[in-house]
C-alpha cells in the first residue's frame, strides 16, 4: 500500500497515478529515484490540469511549456494558492537535482518530496474527482521496506513511463474542461492545504534550499547542529545551527539561522561566541551568517555587518580566505605609469586606494571630466587591487554597449594576458577575470551562468564592481544588480561633483558634494589636458515662441490654414513650441540653424571644410528632415552629412566611418546613439538641436567635443570647439544650475501597480464603502496579489524580496494598507512586476488616464486634464462607430460626448468606463500626424560666449555672484560678509540670489 493508491479509483486520473505510486516504491531503493519520479508524476499531473481545465491553457504561455513554465504561469499559481505552489516547486526543484547533479538526493529530501506531491494530488482530487472530492486523507511517512522496491530501475525507463500526450488529453478533456473549472472554482479554497511554517521547516524550505543553490553540499561541506567547543555557558559547548566547511573540513563558515518571524539579530551575539570559539581553535575566524530564511546579513570580521543578498558559494568563500591570507598593502603599491601617467590620474587611484584600506569602505566615487580618462584610471585601480591580492574577478557595467565595447578593448589592450569578456558578445567566457555588460545583460544570466561547478556569478564571484556613469537613475533602475553582489564598488560620473544629486553621494556613502576624487572639466582646460568651448547661442522665434497665425504672411496663413483646418475650417490659433521639431517640421527653422552652423562653425583644410560634427536632433523623423534640408541646401556635399542612430541598419559602420578624419560623413545626425559612449577627437562643432534636462547627460554631450587633438588645425593643435545651442539648454542650465526632477524609469504596468495599490488604500475609507466600491476593491486586491504571488523565485531580484513577495502574495496582507506598505511596494516590489507580454500599450495608459482621475477623486479633487483626456478618447471613437466593437458602446459613448456626464461620474463610474472602452482605444488610430510646413523664422538673438565653465556649476555660481556684488558695490548686510571674508550659509546664499533675480532683475551672464 501507498499513500497514493486512493488515485486508482478516479480512472481520470489515469496518467499520473501510477507514476505516483511508483515513486513511493522507489523511495526504499533510491532516494535520488524517488525524487525524480515525484517530478515527473508531478509533471504529468499538472500537464493533465492544463488539458483538463478551461481557465488553462498551453498555447497562451510565453515560453516552452516546460513544467517550470507551466508552474510559473499566475493564473495557475492562483489556483494552487501561494503555500502548495512552493511545496511543489521544492518537489520541481530536488528532482531536477536527481536527475542532473552528480550529488545524491538526501533519504529527508525524498520524504518531503512524497508528502508535498501528495499534498499537491490530494488537492486535484478534491477540486476534480467525481469519488474524491469529501474525504479526508492524512499522509503516511514512507516506509523503507524493501521488499517493496523495484528492481534495476533507470531514469529512462522513468522517461518512458512519462510519455503524456497532452493534445490527446485536450481532446478528450475538451467537453468537460468548463465543469471542471466550474468544480474547481466552487471548491479550491478549501481544498488548498493550510500552511503551518515551524522553524524546522523556515530551514528546510529556504535556508537548505538556499545553500544546495550556491553549491553547498550535506554531510559533505555543510553539517548540520555542529557542536562547538569552549564557550562561555555552564556545559561550555553549543550547537552551530550549520557549519560549512573547506576542502580540508575546517570551519569557513557558520550560519546561525532563525524563524523567518524573528528578525536575524536575535542571533548576533550568540554566533561571535561560536565564532571567537572557532578561532581560538584554529586560529582562523569563520565568516558569520545570520538569516531567518528571508534576510541573510554577513560578518566577515573586516567590515561592518552588512546585508548580503544570498549565502557564499564555497569557491567564493574559498576564494575570500585566500585574497585575505595574500593581501598586500595598497598604500606600498605602485602604480603603473604605462596605464596612467597624469598626475591627477595617479592620484585618483591614490585616493580610491585610501578609502578602501586607510577607511575601510566599500565604495568609492570618481566625478572626472569627459575626456580625462575615467576608463584608464579604473583600469589602474584594478591593477593595483589584481597585483596586491585584494580583487580576483572585476565586474565593469555601463547602460550602453557602445561603452562596454569601448572599455572592454582598452583593458584588452593594455592587459593582454588577462582574461576579458564582454557578455554582450559572448555568452561562453563567463569565468574571465574581467566581466563587461550593460545592466541589461547581466540580469538576464545571473541566473544562468553556470559551469561544472553549479551556478557562477552568485553573490560573493566579484571581487569589485565598476559602475560608469553612476548616477541615483541607474541605480534605482538596476538596484537589484547593486544589491545582489556583495563587492566594493567603484562608481564614475562625469557630472561636476556640485551637481551631482544627493541621494547619489548617499548611495556611496559619502558627505553631500565630497566625491572620493574629482577632476572638472574647467581644472583639466586649464591643465591643458582637455580644450575648452564657446557657445553659440541663439534664439529662432519658433524654437522659443510657437508659430502663430496672426503673426504670419498672408501666403503663409493660406498654408497654414490648408496645413491645420479641419473639415469645419477650424483651426488652433498657434502652435506650442514644443510641437516644432516632434511632429511640426518648419524648413526655414532648420534652414537658418545650418546656415549658422556653415557660417559660423569651426573648419578645417585651411577653412574650406566644416570640421567634424554632430547635430543632436530631437527624434528620428528630425534627422532625417535635417539631412533633407541639408541635401536640398547644399548638393554639392554628397555624403557630407549622414543620420546615424538606432533606426539605420549596420549604423556602427557609419560610426566608424566618421571616426576616420579621412572618411565622410563630416556631420553626424545623431538621436542618442551619439551623445556617449563615441570618442572622436577631430570634433569640432556639436549642435544642440534638441532640449536636454537632464545634468548628466547635459556633461556627457559636451564631453564629445573636449578630446584633444594634435595638428587638427592645418598643423596647429585644437584648442577649443563650438557649441550651437538653439533650444536655450545653457540658460536653462545657468538658472536652473542644474537642478532637474528625476524621471521615474518604472515601465507602465509597474507603476500601474503603484497607483492601484494607492488606490486600494484610500478606498479603506468610510466613505467609500458601499457595494460598489467595496467590489472595487476587492478586485484590484486581487489583481495586486496576484502579480505578486506571480513572481519567479527563482529570479535573484525576486529572491532578494523574498520576505515581501512571500508576504504580500497573500490577499490578507492588502486587508489594510498604509503608507509603509505602499513604500515597500514603491522601493522593493513594484520594479518586480514582470510586464505582460502580449498587453496592449494603448488600453494600459488609458488604465493609467482612469486611475489618475480615480486617485484624485478619492482625495475630492477634479483632475480636469486627464478628464479632458478620456472626452478626447470617447470623441475619437465615435468617429470610428462603423466597427460593430466601438458601435456595441454607442450609449456610453454618447453620454460621455454629448453631456456632462464625466464632470458628474464618481469612482466606480469612472471604473465602469475604464472596463468598457479600454481595449476599444487600440481602433484609434496611433501616432501624431507630422506636417512639413515652410514659415519663415527669425532669430531673436544670436551670442557667441567663451565657456566660463564655473557658471554651469553651483560653486562657481556663487564664486561669481560674490565676485558680481563687490564690483556692483551693493550694500546689503550679507554682502558686508563678502567683504570681511566671512563664510556664507545657506541663507546667505538664498539672499544674494533674491538680490541678483528679484530686486535687480539681472541675469548673470
Amino acid at each position: 500500500m501507498t499513500n497514493f493508491d486512493f488515485l486508482r479509483r478516479e480512472p481520470k486520473f489515469n496518467d499520473f497515478s501510477e507514476l505516483a505510486i511508483e515513486a513511493e516504491r522507489l523511495y526504499a531503493a533510491s532516494a535520488s529515484y524517488c525524487a525524480v519520479a515525484c517530478r515527473k508524476a508531478l509533471e504529468a499531473a499538472v500537464k493533465w490540469v492544463y488539458a483538463s481545465d478551461a481557465e488553462l491553457s498551453v498555447d497562451e504561455l510565453k515560453d516552452e511549456p516546460t513544467l517550470a513554465n507551466l508552474m510559473r504561469e499566475h493564473k495557475f499559481k492562483t489556483i494552487v494558492g501561494d503555500y502548495l505552489w512552493r511545496r511543489i516547486d521544492y518537489v520541481r526543484k530536488v528532482g531536477n537535482q536527481g536527475a542532473h547533479d552528480l550529488r545524491p538526493v538526501r533519504r529527508e529530501k525524498a520524504a518531503e518530496c512524497l508528502e508535498s506531491l501528495f499534498c499537491f494530488l490530494d488537492f486535484l482530487a478534491k477540486c476534480y474527482s467525481d469519488v474524491l472530492t469529501g474525504e479526508a486523507r492524512r499522509y503516511a511517512p514512507a516506509l523503507r521496506d524493501a521488499a517493496e522496491a523495484p528492481k534495476d530501475v533507470s531514469f529512462s525507463q522513468l522517461d518512458e513511463a512519462l510519455q503524456l500526450d497532452v493534445d490527446r488529453l485536450i481532446a478528450e478533456n475538451q467537453p468537460s474542461r468548463e465543469r471542471f473549472a466550474a468544480l474547481r472554482q466552487k471548491r479550491q479554497e478549501l481544498a488548498r492545504p493550510k500552511e503551518e511554517l515551524l522553524e524546522w521547516e523556515t530551514r528546510k524550505r529556504y535556508i537548505d534550499v538556499a545553500l544546495e543553490d550556491a553549491g553547498w553540499i550535506q554531510e559533505s561541506n555543510w553539517l548540520d547542529e555542529y557542536k562547538i567547543e569552549g564557550l562561555p555557558n555552564a556545559s561550555g559547548f553549543g550547537y552551530a545551527d550549520y557549519a560549512l566547511l573547506d576542502k580540508v573540513n575546517k570551519p569557513i563558515a557558520i550560519v546561525e539561522a532563525k524563524r523567518t518571524s524573528v528578525g536575524v539579530e536575535v542571533g548576533r551575539q550568540q554566533a561571535k561566541l561560536y565564532a571567537d570559539a572557532l578561532e581560538q581553535k584554529y586560529g582562523r575566524r569563520p565568516i558569520v551568517f545570520l538569516t531567518n530564511g528571508f534576510e541573510w546579513r554577513i560578518d566577515d570580521g573586516v567590515y561592518p555587518e552588512r546585508v548580503v543578498s544570498e549565502i557564499y558559494s564555497p569557491r567564493d568563500l574559498e576564494k575570500l580566505f585566500n585574497l585575505r591570507a595574500l593581501r598586500g598593502k595598497l598604500n606600498d603599491a605602485s602604480i603603473d605609469e604605462k596605464i596612467v601617467n597624469r598626475a591627477y590620474q595617479q592620484e585618483a587611484v591614490r585616493r580610491v586606494c585610501e578609502a578602501f584600506e586607510a577607511e575601510n569602505r566599500r565604495k568609492a566615487l570618481l566625478v572626472m571630466a569627459t575626456g580625462s580618462g575615467k576608463t584608464r584610471t579604473s583600469m589602474a585601480i584594478c591593477d593595483v587591487l589584481q597585483r596586491q591580492y585584494w580583487a580576483k574577478h572585476i565586474l565593469f557595467l555601463a547602460d550602453r554597449t557602445a561603452l562596454v565595447t569601448q572599455a572592454k578593448r582598452a583593458f584588452g589592450k593594455t592587459f593582454e594576458s588577462l582574461n576579458v569578456v564582454n557578455l554582450c558578445d559572448d555568452k561562453t567566457n563567463y569565468d574571465a577575470r574581467v566581466v563587461f555588460s550593460t545592466y541589461q545583460t547581466l540580469a538576464r544570466y545571473i541566473d544562468e551562468a553556470s559551469d561544472s561547478d553549479g551556478r557562477l556569478f552568485t553573490p560573493g564571484h566579484f571581487d569589485l564592481v565598476i559602475c560608469d556613469e553612476a548616477h541615483r537613475s541607474i541605480y534605482n533602475k538596476y538596484r537589484a544588480i547593486f544589491e545582489y553582489f556583495d563587492a566594493p564598488l567603484l562608481g564614475m560620473t562625469a557630472t561636476p561633483k556640485d551637481e551631482i544629486d544627493r541621494n547619489t553621494y548617499d548611495l556611496f556613502d559619502l558627505n553631500d558634494g565630497s566625491p572620493t576624487f574629482a577632476y572638472d572639466l574647467a581644472q583639466a582646460v586649464e591643465d591643458g589636458y582637455l580644450v575648452d568651448y564657446k557657445s553659440v547661442e541663439t534664439t529662432l522665434k519658433f524654437l522659443e515662441e510657437g508659430i502663430t497665425y496672426d503673426d504670419l504672411s498672408d501666403e503663409e496663413k493660406e498654408q497654414y490654414e490648408e496645413t491645420f483646418a479641419d473639415e469645419d475650417g477650424n483651426f488652433p490659433e498657434s502652435i506650442e513650441p514644443g510641437a516644432l521639431n516632434e511632429w511640426i517640421f518648419n524648413k526655414d527653422t532648420i534652414v537658418q540653424a545650418l546656415n549658422i552652423l556653415m557660417d559660423v562653425g569651426l573648419k578645417v583644410d585651411f577653412g574650406t571644410k566644416l570640421g567634424k560634427t554632430i547635430i543632436f536632433a530631437k527624434n528620428h523623423a528630425h534627422a532625417e528632415k535635417i539631412l533633407s534640408v541639408f541635401n536640398q541646401q547644399f548638393p554639392k556635399k554628397v555624403g557630407f552629412a549622414n543620420v546615424i542612430d538606432n533606426h539605420i541598419n549596420y549604423a556602427q559602420s557609419l560610426v566608424d566611418e566618421f571616426s576616420d578624419p579621412n572618411k565622410l560623413p563630416q556631420i553626424a545626425i545623431s538621436v542618442d546613439m551619439l551623445d556617449t559612449g563615441i570618442d572622436v577627437p577631430e570634433v569640432l562643432n556639436l549642435v544642440f538641436f534638441k532640449k536636454v534636462r537632464s545634468k548628466s547627460k547635459f556633461w556627457q554631450m559636451i564631453g564629445r567635443g573636449t578630446r584633444l587633438c594634435a595638428e587638427l588645425l592645418d598643423g596647429e593643435d585644437k584648442k577649443l570647439f563650438y557649441i550651437f545651442d538653439f533650444c536655450n539648454n545653457f540658460s536653462f542650465f545657468r538658472v536652473n544650475k542644474g537642478k532637474t526632477k528625476g524621471q521615474n524609469a518604472l515601465p507602465l504596468q509597474c507603476r500601474l501597480f503603484l497607483i492601484k495599490a494607492e488606490i486600494a488604500m484610500k478606498l479603506q475609507k468610510a466613505e467609500y464603502q458601499t457595494p460598489e466600491l467595496v467590489e472595487l476593491r476587492k478586485s484590484i486586491v486581487g489583481e495586486l496579489a496576484g502579480k505578486v504571488k506571480a513572481l519567479d523565485r527563482d529570479n535573484f531580484a525576486v529572491r532578494r524580496a523574498l520576505r515581501n513577495v512571500e508576504k504580500y502574495s497573500s490577499e490578507q496582507a492588502f486587508a489594510t494598507l498604509t503608507k509603509d506598505d505602499l513604500r515597500v511596494f514603491r522601493d522593493d516590489l513594484a520594479r518586480l512586476i514582470e510586464p505582460e507580454a502580449n498587453a496592449d500599450p494603448q488600453a494600459l495608459n488609458f488604465d493609467g488616464l482612469i486611475y489618475a482621475i480615480e486617485t484624485d477623486a478619492l482625495e475630492g479633487k477634479k483632475n480636469a486634464r486627464a478628464i479632458k483626456g478620456v472626452y478626447a478618447k470617447a470623441k475619437a471613437l465615435t468617429e470610428h462607430a462603423n466597427l460593430p466593437q466601438i458601435h456595441a458602446k454607442a450609449d456610453l459613448l454618447g453620454k460621455i460626448v454629448g453631456s456632462d456626464y464625466l464632470l458628474e461620474c464618481g469612482v466606480d463610474d469612472f471604473e465602469h468606463i475604464r472596463k468598457e472602452l479600454r481595449d476599444l482605444i487600440k481602433f484609434i488610430p496611433s501616432g501624431q500626424a507630422k506636417y512639413d510646413v515652410n514659415f519663415t523664422d527669425e532669430i531673436l538673438s544670436f551670442e557667441i560666449k567663451d565657456s566660463d565653465l564655473d557658471s554651469l556649476s553651483l560653486e562657481g555660481y556663487k564664486k561669481k555672484t560674490e565676485r558680481y556684488l563687490r564690483e556692483n558695490k551693493l550694500t546689503n548686510p550679507v554682502v558686508a560678509k563678502l567683504y570681511e571674508n566671512v563664510p556664507l550659509n545657506p541663507d546667505d546664499v538664498a539672499e544674494l540670489e533674491r538680490l541678483l533675480w528679484t530686486e535687480l532683475g539681472t541675469k548673470q551672464e
